[in-house]
């Protein structure tokens, strides 16, 4: 066996809470999706070194029309057993204080790529529910408790765990209350894992942003007492302000070959130490067992490392490739999301017009409801992405174009729309914490084809334009910052868009290629 070095993160871009699983010889990574469907992306790898996005399971199981931002699919949680795979996760339909409507969901696959049952409604007492398979047959919920009695602005109160009986398919029995958590407090994310003896129950702490942490506690049987870790936690970047890596929590443990194990956590990489624009984003390193029974890094520490060794059959050279292309010549390509609904045939028609993707208007680019927004993850500090439509608009409330977007809140707009007395017009649109500001630049366009481009280089960005009959490209507007879009729990999003706010699916755009490209060289 050898060691091949990695660099973290392994998943780039908004890639959160990640929950890691051995399938046969496949490993797998859960992450969590909010509004963008299809939900839950899965990636896989037969080497915990290079990996690759395998499948996305909530497709019409799921009705996000009208989750408010940041709510939806919160960490999913992945487990097989007697040739079953069992997804656990949370609809979080309101989070406005003091309370949080989130309603836990159980869904099975014989195959990890589906197709997978109607969801089996669990509870509603909190989030962050995880599936336990123990040794006796008998299958035990955990999830984090919310508690709107709580004086804090964090309500979780803990970690509770109830069984549950898959002959009825309904939790049965006492509800026990395993773990209040620890001075770091914010409980979430519940994991057990039985190992030599003992029931390990990892958990994160300390919130999501800067605090986040990892903390572990044990017990001989699953309901309790559990011993808390006498140097928990046992990761954590809140002490370790030159870290590269930031935020890390919310971890899950997986065996390797040749006895070697691995923690796969979420993590953030802020730049200028505050703006994490990709989102949060998965990251693994070794852990390893003492001789008393703890998990520890395997560094000695209790750091994220931006750089560690996995254990391989051979050696690997990782490979990370973030380039993105669709030229609408078949199905529209995996990678895609759409925001709260799927890209279904209804507004993707790409029959209609060979090798063009017609895309349908929507609602506005602010709506929670009947958005058409196709878009893929930001997941790098420097890339471009450009596309090619043809748009006909007839009135102002009239739009398509280039967006990026990471949330109704945030996001800018590059788009065709329709002046009165210009005709059709290139514009700018800025939402920013909620204020819209439609930008001065308005540009005269002398045909229906246009080429749109955004170049962004970290904290920067530009948008360009050229028509069909331009070889050029020509800056539309000035550079602009873009710290606005980071923040949140998702990270930005690059994708197209169409509006029509005259009438319900009420005129097209034709695009003919989308293109991201990762380290833009200059124009």
């Amino acid at each position: 066996m050898v060691q091949s070095k990695i660099q973290n993160p392994i998943l780039r871009g908004f890639n959160p809470d990640p929950y890691i699983l051995k399938g046969g010889e496949m490993y797998y990574i859960a992450v969590s999706s909010f509004e963008w469907l299809p939900g839950i992306r899965i990636y896989g790898s037969e080497d915990l070194v290079n990996w690759e996005h395998v499948t996305d399971i909530l497709t019409d199981q799921v009705d996000l029309r009208g989750n408010p931002q940041n709510c939806s699919i919160w960490a999913p949680q992945l487990s097989y057993h007697d040739g079953l795979y069992y997804c656990i996760y949370t609809d979080v339909k309101n989070t406005t204080r003091p309370f949080k409507d989130c309603h836990n969901y159980l869904i099975t696959s014989k195959s990890i790529t589906g197709p997978w049952s109607s969801p089996i409604y669990l509870n509603s007492s909190g989030f962050d529910p995880s599936l336990f398979h123990d040794k006796d047959g008998r299958k035990w919920l955990l999830n984090e408790i919310w508690d709107y009695r709580m004086t804090t602005g964090n309500k979780s109160a803990g970690i509770v765990l109830q069984e549950y009986d898959p002959t009825t398919q309904q939790l049965v029995g006492e509800v026990y209350k395993i773990f209040d958590g620890t001075p770091l407090a914010k409980t979430e994310a519940p994991h057990i894992y039985y190992h030599q003896g003992f029931y390990y129950l990892i958990t994160a702490e300390g919130g999501t942003g800067s605090g986040h942490s990892v903390t572990i506690c044990r017990a001989k049987e699953i309901t309790g007492p559990y011993e808390l870790d006498p140097e928990y936690p046992i990761l954590t970047a809140s002490d370790k302000p030159e870290s590269p890596l930031q935020c890390s929590g919310h971890g899950s443990i997986v065996e390797g070959i040749n006895g070697k194990w691995y923690m796969a956590y979420l993590t953030t990489r802020p730049l200028l130490g505050k703006a994490a624009i990709l989102g949060r984003e998965t990251a693994i390193q070794e852990v390893i067992w003492t001789e008393d029974g703890w998990l520890r890094l395997a560094n000695g520490s209790t750091a994220p490392e931006e750089y560690t060794m996995i254990e391989t059959k051979s050696v690997v050279q990782q490979e990370i490739d973030t380039d993105f292309r669709d030229d609408f010549d078949g199905p529209l390509a995996k990678e895609w999301n759409a925001r709260r609904i799927m890209p279904e045939k209804s507004w993707c028609d790409l029959t209609t017009r060979p090798g063009y993707l017609r895309m349908i208007s929507g609602e506005s680019p602010q709506s929670t409801f009947e958005q058409h927004l196709l878009a893929i993850r930001q997941k790098d500090f420097r890339f471009q992405a450009e596309t090619m439509m043809e748009f006909d608009p007839k009135t102002f409330n009239q739009m398509a174009g280039l967006f990026l977007f990471l949330s109704e809140q945030n996001y800018i707009y590059c788009y065709v729309t329709y002046d009165e007395s210009k005709g059709s017009v290139l514009r700018l649109m800025q939402c920013k914490q909620g204020e819209n500001v439609l930008l001065p630049d308005i540009i005269e366009l002398t045909d229906h084809t246009t080429y749109l481009k955004v170049v962004v280089e970290e904290t920067k960005g530009q948008f360009y334009w050229k028509s069909s009959e331009q070889s050029e490209w020509q800056e539309i507007g000035e550079t602009f910052n873009l710290l606005f879009l980071a923040g949140g729990f998702t990270g930005n999003f690059v994708g197209i868009g169409v509006q029509d706010l005259d009438k319900q699916f009420g005129c097209y755009a034709d695009f003919n290629y989308f293109e991201y490209k990762s380290d833009s060289s200059s124009i």
